[in-house]
């Protein structure tokens, strides 16, 4: 049976709630919308068969205390995070998986601490900010927010969120982790989402960028994400690759995703 250690990483105005399993090379994988370690909960268990596999609760999410006077985050905020998590460890650098609003902190991550990212894998960033014509979409996303929660309250607006992302991939998640999702309404709308969508990398940063990457697409992506991962994989020089089904697949493929994941890993680690 896989050994797994929950903790909590003290960074003063918050804590950070992580799991960690297995043993081997130390692989960091980051979430998207809520921010959930338990979203990985099936694959993080298939690769700690030959991995130390660590997840976490972003900041603010779910097990991660939400800081006093915290109204906002930023990229490079969230990457101080992962970046403190990998060095408390010590046991980095790691290779990297971040998936949605996760592979937006990743880039950043690579960009503000290259030091500690051995490998980056970047599965469908939502760069909106680099893909023309999307603005009317995102104003009609948040007023169909701001409905849904008025209507219905926050919790469901989160599963709406969620739904529209995951599709049918959102039953697949187990109910402990979709109930704590469900509660980090405030989190994700308030302090979360207009940071990611406007965030851009520059393009000469990226360009400049050492850390070795690779980018996935889902086999059933929608033309935003398809975007936004060509106009990162190409200023990264970094080839693509695809993931079977849309946007989550880790929720109803784990073994296809832990496979695909893996054979990156294994090449990333050369």
């Amino acid at each position: 049976m896989q050994k797994l250690t929950t903790a909590m990483l003290d960074l003063g105005p918050t804590r950070l709630y992580h799991e960690v399993r297995g043993t081997g090379p130390l692989v960091l994988m980051i979430a998207g919308a809520t921010g959930d370690a338990g979203q990985f909960e099936p694959v993080a268990t298939r690769l700690a068969e030959r991995y130390t596999v660590v997840t976490y609760d972003r900041r603010g999410n779910s097990r991660s205390p939400r800081p006093d006077g915290w109204t906002t985050t930023t990229m490079e905020e969230q990457a101080d995070d992962a970046a403190a998590l990998v060095r408390r460890l010590g046991r980095g650098p790691a290779i990297v998986f971040g998936t949605s609003g996760g592979a937006i902190i990743t880039l950043a991550l690579v960009l503000r601490h290259p030091e500690v990212v051995a490998g980056a894998i970047l599965h469908e960033p939502p760069l909106a900010a680099v893909v023309p014509g999307v603005d009317d979409e995102l104003a009609h996303l948040k007023r169909s927010i701001a409905e849904t929660a008025a209507a219905y309250g926050p919790a469901s607006a989160v599963e709406a969120f969620v739904r529209s992302q995951a599709g049918a991939a959102y039953d697949a998640i187990a109910p402990g982790t979709r109930l704590r999702m469900l509660g980090n309404a405030d989190t994700l709308f308030g302090a979360e989402l207009d940071a990611f969508v406007t965030w851009r990398p520059d393009d000469a940063a990226l360009a400049a960028s050492q850390v070795p990457a690779r980018v996935l697409l889902g086999t059933e992506t929608t033309p935003m994400f398809e975007h936004a991962a060509r106009w990162v994989a190409e200023r990264l020089g970094a080839p693509i690759g695809r993931l079977a089904g849309a946007h989550a697949p880790y929720f109803d493929r784990p073994d296809a995703t832990a496979d695909a994941l893996r054979a990156l890993i294994e090449e990333l680690a050369r």
